[in-house]
This record gives C-alpha cells, sequence and structure tokens, in this order.
C-alpha cells in the first residue's frame, strides 16, 4: 500500500488492511502464483470479495470495483512474476505497485512490494 498523509479514506482503508491481516494469519500456506496464465485462470469471471470491498481483476488488464462505496479503477500487468497494478481509489491515485500472489483457488492474497509489504486477502466469487 502507498504511504500518503491521512485522509479519512485511507485511514478506513488502514483499518480494512489491519482487520484482512489478522484474518488472513491463518492463510499463510497458500501456493504462490507465478505463471501470468495461472493468475488469468483464477480471477477470470471472479469476483474479488473482501469487508466493504468487491473487485473485478479482468484478463485483458482491468480492474474494476467499489472499496468502501468509492469506486475503484486499474489497470495491470503480469511483470517478472508478480502482479504489477496501477490503482485509483475514490479519485486518489494509489500509484504503481507489483505484488506478489498467492491462492488456494477460494481465497487470494495480494502482497505489495513484491510480497515484502502489507498484503489482503479476498475471497473468490
Amino acid at each position: 500500500m502507498v504511504r500518503f498523509g491521512f485522509r479519512p479514506r485511507q485511514g478506513l482503508w488502514s483499518a480494512l488492511v489491519m482487520l484482512s491481516c489478522t484474518a488472513g494469519a491463518a492463510l499463510a500456506d497458500l501456493p504462490r502464483i507465478s505463471s501470468e496464465s495461472q493468475f488469468r485462470e483464477i480471477v477470470s469471471g471472479q469476483t474479488l470479495v473482501r469487508p466493504l470491498v468487491k473487485l473485478q481483476v479482468t484478463p485483458n488488464g482491468q480492474i474494476t470495483g467499489t472499496g468502501a462505496t468509492w469506486k475503484v479503477s486499474g489497470n495491470w500487468q503480469w511483470q517478472d512474476g508478480y502482479f504489477c497494478r496501477s490503482l485509483n481509489w475514490g479519485g486518489d491515485d494509489l500509484g504503481y505497485n507489483c505484488q506478489e500472489v498467492r491462492s488456494n483457488g477460494e481465497r487470494i492474497r495480494f502482497q505489495s512490494d513484491r510480497g515484502t509489504g502489507d498484503f489482503a486477502d479476498f475471497r473468490l466469487r
């Protein structure tokens, strides 16, 4: 997650990340997704869901959805084994970040900064 000065929405986003981190600890054994084809297969036709967030990550490189009632949009590409995305949330540019992806087919985890930063877990629906 890109850190900026405090803004109300970012405070809410941080709270959501913290809540998911405690729940996500039980998912520590999710297998790493290292190929673009495997990632596309996992997200194709799915909605990624977590409290107050619903996203679609389409095989054609688009990200759409909502986060705490604000519109989420962006683009993604697969680069050197990582999911790299540019994201806009409610008018705020969250920037470009390459993330490690792990999934067991029912849940998916994105961990920022090539797997060294914060993570967010989603259910696949």
